[in-house]
C-alpha cells in the first residue's frame, strides 16, 4: 500500500440487496398490463438486519480485503429500467431504491454514501425528476446522482445530453453543487447486450455528445463522471481530438476535460495502463463497480477482474497521481462527499 490517504470508490451499485425488492419489482411490472395487482410500496418491508446480511458478506468484505476505505453507493444499474412502465412507475421505483441506500449508509455511515437514482422516463420531461433528486440531497445526504441518458433502454429515443431538455437537471445539479455520473440501464435492444456493450456504448457516446456540443459555456461549473473507464474514449483519443478540431472546437483539455472525469472500472491491466497514459491523472476516480458486470476470478491472474486498485498500483503512477486518483480528485469533484468526510474528521 502506498500512503496512507484514504482510497475512495466512486461507483458502487446496491447489486446484493434483498431478494424481497426484486419480488417487489416483479409484482409492480406485471400489475402494468393487468397480470396482477399493484404492490403497495408499504408492503415491502426489509429488516436493517437483511439490509446488514447482504452488505457484509459482499460489498463491506470485499472492501476490507481491498483496502478501500468509502464506497458512493446508488441502486443497481441494471434495475433502474427506466424503460417500463411510465413516470408514475419510475418514481415509486426509485424512491424504494434510492430509500434502501440511503439506509445502507446510515448502517455504515463511514463505509457508504449514498448517490441517487432518478424516476426518468422516455419520452417524460426531465425536470419531473427534480422532486426525487431534491429529496435525496436533502433528506438523505446524497452526493452524486446517476443520469440515463438513454432511458428507452438502447434505443436512443431521448435527445443528446446537450440538449437544452436536460437544463433543469443541470441547473439542479450545479445548485447543490453535485456531480452526475452518466450511466445507462438495462438494454431490451437484443442488438446491444446490456453490459457488454450498452454500457460502453453510452459512455463514448456521451462524450461524443459533449464534444459535438458547448454544455460547458452554459454550465461551467457542471462536473460529469463518465463510468467504465470512458468506453473507447481513451482508446480513441486522437479520434475525439480530430474530431473537435473538424467542429471547429477546442483542444479536449479546454472543450471538455475542466468538467468531464472518467473513472478506473477497467478489468484488465493493459487497459488501465492506457487510461492512466492518455486522460490526465486530475480527471480520473477510483472505482471498482464490486460485484458488478464481472463477478469472476481472472484465472490468468487469480484474482477478480474487478479488484481495480491492484492495476492502479502497478501501473506507473507518480505518487502524487495515486493519491489525487484514489482520494482528492473525488473530494474535489463531490464536494458534499469532502464536507462529509471533514465532518468525521477525516
Amino acid at each position: 500500500m502506498r500512503g496512507t490517504t484514504l482510497i475512495i470508490d466512486c461507483h458502487g451499485h446496491y447489486t446484493t440487496a434483498p431478494p424481497a425488492l426484486a419480488a417487489w419489482r416483479d409484482q409492480q411490472i406485471a400489475a402494468l398490463d393487468g397480470s396482477g395487482p399493484a404492490p403497495a410500496r408499504a408492503g415491502l418491508r426489509i429488516s436493517d438486519d437483511e439490509l446488514r446480511e447482504t452488505i457484509e458478506p459482499n460489498q463491506l468484505r470485499l472492501m476490507d480485503e481491498r483496502g478501500i476505505d468509502l464506497t458512493i453507493f446508488s441502486p443497481r444499474a441494471s434495475f433502474m429500467a427506466h424503460h417500463i412502465g411510465g413516470f408514475e412507475t419510475s418514481a415509486e421505483w426509485a424512491a424504494i431504491c434510492n430509500e434502501l441506500c440511503y439506509r445502507v449508509s446510515t448502517l455504515y455511515p463511514e463505509r457508504f454514501v449514498p448517490a441517487a437514482m432518478l424516476p426518468q422516463s422516455p419520452g417524460v420531461d426531465p425536470a419531473t425528476c427534480i422532486p426525487e433528486l431534491t429529496r435525496c440531497v436533502e433528506e438523505y445526504g446524497a452526493v452524486a446522482l446517476n443520469l440515463n441518458p438513454d432511458p428507452s433502454g438502447g434505443h436512443w429515443t431521448a435527445p443528446p445530453l446537450t440538449d437544452r431538455s436536460w437544463y433543469p437537471i443541470y441547473e439542479k445539479m450545479v445548485e447543490y453543487d453535485i456531480p452526475a455520473m452518466v450511466h445507462v440501464s438495462t438494454s431490451v435492444n437484443p442488438a446491444f447486450h446490456t453490459t457488454g456493450a450498452h454500457y460502453l456504448n453510452a459512455d463514448t457516446t456521451a462524450f461524443m455528445q459533449l464534444v459535438q456540443g458547448d454544455l460547458f459555456r452554459d454550465f461551467p461549473q457542471l462536473r460529469l463522471v463518465i463510468p467504465h473507464g470512458g468506453g473507447a474514449v481513451p482508446y480513441h483519443w486522437g479520434r475525439f481530438r480530430g474530431l473537435a478540431m473538424a467542429l471547429g472546437k477546442p483542444e479536449l483539455e479546454e472543450h471538455v476535460l475542466n468538467n468531464v472525469f472518467f473513472d478506473t472500472c477497467v478489468y484488465h491491466q493493459p487497459g488501465s495502463d492506457l487510461l492512466f497514459e492518455v486522460v490526465p491523472a486530475r480527471n480520473i476516480l477510483f472505482a471498482s463497480e464490486m460485484i458488478g458486470a464481472v463477478r469472476s476470478v481472472d484465472p490468468r491472474t487469480g484474482h477478480h477482474f474487478d479488484d481495480t486498485r491492484r492495476y492502479a498500483e502497478a501501473a506507473n503512477l507518480s505518487e502524487e497521481d495515486w493519491a489525487a486518483i484514489r482520494e482528492h480528485n473525488a473530494r474535489r469533484v463531490y464536494p458534499r462527499l469532502d464536507a462529509l468526510l471533514k465532518g468525521q474528521g477525516r
